[in-house]
């Protein structure tokens, strides 16, 4: 999807709504009313915080920029001054101890591990006083690789190949010479490919990479790269939370079952190793019910992990029945002010819905515009 610049915060009729309700005061009002009914604990989601570039000069994927530094800023100062920021940690003594959470608790997500959560993010979650956890990915924080799908979009916008063939999924295309058009073709590859296994998903992009001669581990690029072991040590020294994203960001529920249990495993003890603070907490990579099953949770459960988020969308009414597949509400970037604030206060109404199912498809897929 190319974001339309001109447009933030008013995207269908979420965002009109959104931000009446926002510009008519209603929503504190509104959210101290639900408040007595409904104690359910909200987590939001975020990728990436950084400018928003020209979607018509920048190379990589724009859906994983969350939101702008500035506008960041204003909904850590929102969440602070009108919720209750909590620790995903905290969440998981309350589960243990048999206590429900207080109402209106917000817990700060990240996912993946960009360095502009390092350079970014974190300085304004430590300066506001605002918990937050960074899901990583540990293979990528080892090689300084960019992440597998990111460099995907990539290849696709910049390549000189005259086209696009992937078998794996019955394309054979011409690329067209327009960049909306190419992201438009890369959003469509991506959502495709999600439905092969994980290790066809690697050789298709590894494939590409080679009849293209652009390969990622020779490419550390300014715009798409992880944290470094340094960088997300001082993170956590600075009081925010590290969580497992997986070793090399696949679709746990897409490997094969040993192949799986070991990428469990291993992400926990190199975060185990590296960091002062043991790995409690996990965020399954894509997220939606494609990505984990019952066989991923056993494993988490069994690799210690305590807690672990989903990318299903939604609330947690009673976090302690979704433990291992907690929802979240996504921040994007076409949701201005209004639209965040009312997400936050009404997030029923005023959040991304899950997407349909396809016929023979799962039953829940990740938040989706």
């Amino acid at each position: 999807m190319v974001i339309d610049m001109t447009r933030r915060g008013a995207s269908g009729i979420r965002g009109r709504l959104g931000q009446l309700c926002y510009s008519s005061g209603l929503l504190h009002p509104l959210q101290r009313v639900r408040a007595w009914w409904q104690r359910d604990l909200r987590i939001l989601a975020y990728h990436r915080v950084m400018p928003l570039p020209d979607p018509d000069t920048y190379a990589f994927d724009m859906e994983l920029i969350s939101t702008p530094p500035e506008e960041f800023r204003e909904q850590m100062i929102r969440l602070k001054r009108h919720f209750r920021p909590i620790r995903l940690t905290d969440v998981v003594a309350a589960l243990d101890a048999g206590e429900a959470l207080p109402p209106d608790t917000v817990a700060v997500t990240f996912d993946d591990g960009y360095d502009d959560n390092y350079h970014v993010a974190a300085p304004i979650l430590a300066e506001l006083g605002v918990p937050a956890t960074f899901f990583v990915s540990t293979g990528h924080i080892d090689t300084g690789r960019p992440y597998a799908y990111d460099w995907l979009v990539h290849m696709i916008l910049v390549t000189v190949a005259p086209r696009l063939v992937l078998p794996e999924l019955g394309i054979d295309v011409p690329l067209p010479k327009e960049r909306a058009l190419r992201r438009r073709l890369a959003g469509q590859v991506l959502l495709r490919m999600k439905w092969l296994d994980a290790l066809a998903q690697t050789a298709m992009t590894e494939r590409l990479e080679a009849e293209w001669n652009m390969p990622s581990d020779y490419a550390r690029p300014f715009e798409c790269r992880p944290m470094t072991w340094d960088q997300v040590r001082e993170i956590e020294a600075a009081g925010l939370e590290i969580g497992s994203h997986g070793v090399h960001h696949r679709m746990l529920a897409r490997l094969p079952l040993d192949e799986m249990e070991r990428e469990v495993r291993e992400s926990k003890a190199t975060l185990d190793r590296e960091l002062a603070q043991p790995s409690i907490l996990m965020s399954y990579p894509v997220g939606g019910d494609r990505a984990y099953n019952d066989a991923v949770i056993s494993a988490t459960r069994h690799a210690g992990f305590q807690l672990a988020c989903s990318y299903v969308c939604g609330t947690n009414p009673e976090p302690s029945e979704n433990r291992y597949a907690l929802n979240r509400l996504p921040v994007e970037s076409n949701m201005g002010p209004g639209w965040f604030a009312a997400m936050l206060a009404l997030p029923q109404l005023m959040s991304y819905p899950t997407a349909a199912h396809e016929t023979n498809g799962p039953q829940v897929q990740p938040c989706s515009p």
